[in-house]
């Protein structure tokens, strides 16, 4: 499910037709996604702006060609398998204010046309590195090939790109398999409601305009 397909799920159950989220999660992806609707939508880029927690699992035999598990995998030979102490070495190079290349495929236009459809048509996608912050990386797991992290970040990372881009520097692969959003500043994942549940529960909610 994109993160179009519950605003259009939140019409259906609402009626409300003036709904919009406050942060695109991947299909792949799970967790906390901003809904605002009526005249709240005015405060989605601020909602935007915040910092987010996200739960990422990395697996670091392959790499991806859409840098996730949803793309054509191309596994890797591996001359040595970093060890915990190396993963977090390298993994702290990537903590503070850093340059980021975006995913091939991603929504970000490129002359007016989305990565994404570009790529998956064959033609060349010339992104450009982004300064972004990534507040910090705690390793929660880590079981070769696997390496699970918690990452504390600020607006426009990519956790795909960095899957990559730790796998790299180990000079393994890296490509994401799972990916959970637990927080969006003070909005966590404990405190959200579950989409399946909205349906029985909205006569209770406050949906005045």
């Amino acid at each position: 499910m994109t993160s179009m397909d519950v605003i259009r799920c939140l019409r259906k159950i609402t009626g409300i037709k003036k709904i919009g989220h406050a942060g695109t999660l991947d299909p792949l992806a799970t967790g906390v996604l901003i809904v605002c609707y009526g005249k709240e939508t005015k405060q989605i880029s601020s909602f935007m702006d915040m910092i987010k927690e996200y739960i990422a699992q990395i697996n670091l035999s392959a790499f991806s060609e859409t840098d996730d598990a949803q793309g054509p995998i191309t596994p890797i030979e591996i001359k040595h398998i970093p060890t915990a102490q190396e993963v977090q070495l390298v993994i702290q190079k990537f903590i503070g204010n850093i340059e980021q290349m975006p995913p091939r495929y991603s929504a970000l236009k490129v002359n007016g046309q989305r990565a994404y459809k570009l790529a998956r048509e064959g033609k060349p996608v010339e992104l450009q590195p982004r300064q972004i912050q990534i507040n910090s990386i705690e390793i929660l797991k880590y079981e070769w090939p696997l390496l699970t992290i918690k990452v504390v970040c600020g607006k426009g990372t990519y956790i795909r790109s960095l899957a990559r881009d730790i796998g790299t520097t180990l000079k393994t692969g890296g490509y994401l398999t799972k990916l959970e959003r637990t927080a969006i500043g003070k909005y966590t994942l404990t405190e959200a409601l579950e989409l399946d549940n909205i349906e029985s529960i909205k006569d209770t909610l406050d949906l005045d305009l």
